[in-house]
C-alpha cells in the first residue's frame, strides 16, 4: 500500500500505486511516480517522469521533466536544471539549465546558471560558477570553478580549472592545471599543461607539457 505521501496540485502523484513518503507540491508534480519512495518534488512538472526513482529531491519549474526517471539520491534545484535526467544517481545540481541535458552521469555536481548545461554521460565532475564547464557531453573528472571555466570543454577528462574563464577554450584537452582568472584561457587540444597565475599561458592553444607560474 501506498502510505505518507503527500500530494498538492493538479494531478501530482496522479500514478502512484505503491509508493511510500513521498511529497509533490505543484501542478503535475511526481506525476508519473508508481512505486518511487522518500522523494521531494516541488514545482509544476517537477520530476514529472520519475516512476521509480527513490530518494530524490527536486525542486523548480520542470526540474527533471523529460526523462523516464529511475535514479536514486539525486538534488536538482532550479528551472530545467537536470531535465533529461533518467538514471543517474547521487548528483548535485543547482541553478537555472544546470546540468539540463545529462541523462544517465553519476556524482556530479554542477552549480550556477548552465553550469554542465550540455552535459550527457560524463560523471564525477565538480564546477560551480555560471557556464563552468557548459558545453561538456561524456568528459569526467573535471573540476571548474569560476564563471565561464572549462566553459568549452567536450570530451576531456582530468582538468582543474579555477578562476574567471580559466581553461574557458579547452575541448579535448586532458590533465591540464589551470589556477587564476584567464590561465590556460585559450587552450584547446593540449595535455599536462600548469598554468599558475593571472593570464598565465593565455596564449597556449595547442602546446603541451608546459609548467607557467606568474602573471603572464
Amino acid at each position: 500500500d501506498a502510505n505518507n505521501n503527500v500530494a498538492i496540485g493538479y494531478e501530482s502523484l496522479d500514478a502512484n500505486t505503491t509508493g511510500q513518503n513521498n511529497t509533490a507540491i505543484g501542478t503535475w508534480s511526481l506525476t508519473a511516480n508508481t512505486t518511487g519512495t522518500n522523494n521531494v518534488a516541488v514545482g509544476k512538472s517537477a520530476a514529472l517522469a520519475a516512476t521509480t526513482s527513490a530518494g530524490n529531491v527536486v525542486i523548480g519549474v520542470e526540474a527533471v521533466k523529460t526523462g523516464v526517471f529511475t535514479g536514486t539520491n539525486n538534488v536538482v534545484i532550479g528551472k530545467l536544471a537536470g531535465e533529461d535526467l533518467t538514471s543517474a544517481d547521487a548528483n548535485v545540481i543547482i541553478g537555472e539549465d544546470a546540468g539540463r541535458n545529462q541523462t544517465t552521469a553519476d556524482n556530479n555536481v554542477l552549480i550556477g546558471q548552465g553550469a554542465g548545461e550540455a552535459n550527457t554521460t560524463g560523471a564525477s565532475n565538480t564546477v560551480v560558477g555560471q557556464a563552468a564547464l557548459t558545453a561538456n557531453t561524456t568528459g569526467n573528472f573535471n573540476v571548474g570553478i569560476g564563471r565561464f571555466a572549462l566553459a568549452a570543454n567536450t570530451t576531456a577528462a582530468e582538468n582543474t580549472a579555477i578562476g574567471y574563464a580559466a581553461l574557458e577554450a579547452n575541448t579535448t584537452g586532458t590533465s591540464n592545471a589551470a589556477l587564476g582568472a584567464y590561465a590556460l584561457d585559450s587552450n584547446t587540444t593540449a595535455d599536462n599543461n600548469t598554468a599558475v597565475g593571472y593570464n598565465a599561458l593565455t596564449a597556449n592553444t595547442t602546446g603541451a607539457d608546459n609548467v607557467a607560474i606568474g602573471k603572464g
